[in-house]
């Protein structure tokens, strides 16, 4: 019997969190005996992945909370790459979070150590000279989305395309009215699913926004909507139901949910979604949708100067056209956000050209995630 392989692997938020686990998983279907260790989440540690660190020491907002925790993140970062030099696993695995997995990845690969990159920074978007730095720090790239892998070959950097789990996880065709019953939510009334984003910086900027939005919905045009929002944390929630009363809004029928966003999606007609992964769920239920943000200008600014894509959703960067609205920023008021849904809800033939668009995609990135991850890492391997 040889020594079981190792392998090392750094997720730093919830989406690599659930990456990682579905490759573990896959992984063990070959490598029974396989050890697991470095930085990860609870998906992670339910497959047997020892966390040396908890992930959200890593899980940082933009640019002010980067420098806040700068030198503990530093500290990690340094221990971390101390002990995997010594323990010399079979392999290193990043998942995400270039800004702390690239370097670490660089300084291991310099020492022969075998590395993969899992998720590719969206060079397609913005920064595309990143693509050099990536190929000095890994010997692959395991690449979510089909726009992706050309640009690494053309580079000479190996890739393996692998879809997303999102895609395998939630199924083809979703009976709103199955999830209707489920929730006890009334199966004809007008359904509006809210998601303003699971941080607490993204509840200051949108909550507002979001619930004078619905106010304005049921005033000026459906009397009888109503509106479910799910939740990721007690202290998100929170923030909004305190909104809610501070907006004047008791008399909106708010359903407010701790999870369940994907019982948002499948029960709703329309969607207002706070950009990021949630607009992918939103696509992958063929839900039309509305895609929105606010950040702070200086960010904002910045970020037109430096992005090459037309589009800031993945749903319209996918499709390779404008699907669904994008409202961002100062243009996100409640009036323009209310206008575009109820036009959205009203439009039933714009809702079948939506669905189509969006089998498009699901069928592109339903690639049986986990194992082909788990093939890309046994060829390394090997």
């Amino acid at each position: 019997m040889g020594k079981a392989v190792r392998i090392a692997m750094v997720a730093g938020e919830a989406s690599g969190d659930l990456l990682g686990g579905h490759l573990i998983a896959a992984l063990r279907q070959h490598l029974p005996d396989a050890v697991f260790y470095g930085i990860g989440g609870p998906r992670m540690e339910a497959q047997g992945f020892d966390a040396w660190w908890p992930m959200d020491k890593l899980s940082v907002m933009g640019y002010v909370d980067a420098l806040r925790n700068f030198r503990e993140i530093s500290g990690i970062r340094r221990q971390l790459k101390r002990r995997l030099l010594e323990l010399r696993p079979d392999i290193f695995i990043g998942i995400d979070a270039p800004d702390f997995n690239l370097g670490l990845e660089k300084a291991l690969k310099a020492k022969g150590m075998r590395t993969i990159h899992y998720v590719s920074p969206s060079i397609w978007a913005w920064r595309a000279h990143r693509i050099h730095k990536i190929g000095k720090a890994a010997d692959r790239v395991l690449a979510l989305f089909p726009m992706e892998p050309p640009l690494y070959q053309a580079a000479g950097i190996p890739v393996s395309f692998v879809g997303h789990p999102l895609a395998d996880q939630i199924p083809m065709d979703v009976p709103r009215l199955a999830v209707r019953e489920k929730l006890a939510l009334p199966r004809q009334a007008p359904i509006f699913a809210m998601l303003p984003g699971s941080r607490v910086g993204e509840l200051e900027r949108m909550a507002a926004c979001f619930v004078q939005t619905a106010k304005l919905i049921r005033e000026k045009f459906l009397p009888q909507a109503q509106f479910i929002v799910p939740f990721t944390t007690r202290e998100t929630r929170l923030m909004f139901e305190r909104t809610i009363y501070e907006q004047g809004a008791g008399e909106v029928p708010f359903r407010l949910l701790f999870g369940h966003a994907q019982d948002a999606f499948g029960a709703c007609d329309v969607a207002l979604v706070k950009s990021g992964t949630s607009t992918l769920e939103a696509a992958l239920f063929k839900r039309p949708m509305v895609i929105t943000y606010k950040i702070a200008p200086f960010s904002y600014w910045l970020g037109k100067r430096l992005v090459k894509s037309p589009f800031v959703g993945l749903p319209n960067i996918l499709a390779g056209r404008g699907v669904v609205p994008e409202i961002l920023q100062d243009q996100a008021t409640p009036e323009n956000l209310a206008q575009a849904l109820v036009s959205l809800y009203e439009d039933k033939e714009n809702a079948a050209a939506v669905t189509e668009a969006f089998n498009d995609i699901h069928r592109q990135l339903r690639q049986n995630n986990g194992e082909k991850a788990a093939a890309a890492v046994l060829e390394c391997l090997n």
